[in-house]
């Protein structure tokens, strides 16, 4: 054996890590936002190339994810209960949709995700989706927080601080 033989360890490709993987908290006016990069695949259109209406609900539902994934508080943790002291879920209550713009294949979107108000168990969220700061959709979102058992539960201080701080 060649005592010059590569370390295995020093030719491994490295880690990568994909920071902007779950979009990116932004500030304005005091607040803060999320907003979640997307592009428009094949899969996301229609026979004409114009984004499937269904696309825009799939791409606001991964904002609200990585929304909450970045403020501490994502659904796994929430669902095995280490995040409260039931496990539970955010369930939509109520979508309302507006259409205002076609996405068209290849198009770089933006999801952004503000926080409108909270009530005892739930929260409403304003997220709308644009193209080059057009925008092509919106939808405001009353989720409510739902334990496993089905019963709906107050939004606790630890969630209320992250959604508080928004």
């Amino acid at each position: 054996m060649n005592d010059r033989s590569p370390n295995p360890a020093a030719t491994a490709p490295p880690v990568r890590h994909w920071p902007d993987l779950a979009g990116r908290m932004v500030e304005a006016g005091g607040l803060r936002h999320h907003v979640l990069p997307v592009r428009v695949y094949f899969e996301d259109t229609d026979f004409a190339q114009v984004v499937y209406h269904a696309s825009y609900v799939r791409w606001c539902e991964r904002g609200r994810s990585d929304f909450l994934r970045l403020l501490g508080h994502d659904a796994r943790r929430l669902i095995d209960g280490s995040d409260s002291h039931e496990p539970a879920a955010f369930v939509v209550r109520r979508m309302n949709m507006d259409f205002f713009r076609p996405g068209r294949i290849d198009d770089l979107l933006e999801v952004e995700t503000r926080v409108k108000e909270m009530g005892g168990a739930s929260l409403t969220l304003v997220q709308t989706i644009t193209r080059d700061g057009q925008r092509l959709f919106e939808a405001e979102v009353v989720l409510v927080l739902v334990a496993v058992s089905g019963k709906p539960l107050r939004l606790s201080d630890v969630i209320r601080k992250a959604f508080g701080s928004v």
